[in-house]
């Protein structure tokens, strides 16, 4: 239990260090920790819950920025977070 948990720590501290370097794309606000409804289905096998799927559409402008970050490419280009944007009916952007 202790694994999930710090990756998920992991994750939103590498969303708040990134937020602040993040612009704005196609008229949307790209903010990383939008996507924070989904650490649980991108680090574990459970689906993703309908708030995590509004926000992967909503952030889906902002997903070629997101991966060119290094900070956080390891986390939104994960196969798990693939599965998660397909599950949700939003495929990956090619970039």
């Amino acid at each position: 239990m202790r694994a999930p948990r710090v990756a998920l720590c992991a994750l939103l501290a590498v969303l708040l260090l990134a937020e602040a370097g993040v612009s704005v794309e196609a008229a949307v606000a790209c903010k990383p920790m939008e996507l924070s409804s989904c650490v649980g289905a991108i680090t574990s096998a459970t689906p993703p819950t309908t708030l995590c799927c509004s926000k992967i559409r909503e952030q889906k402008p902002c997903l070629c920025q997101y991966l060119r970050n290094p900070n956080l490419k390891k986390f939104v280009n994960s196969p798990n977070a693939r599965k998660v944007a397909s599950t949700c009916g939003t495929p990956f952007p090619k970039c």
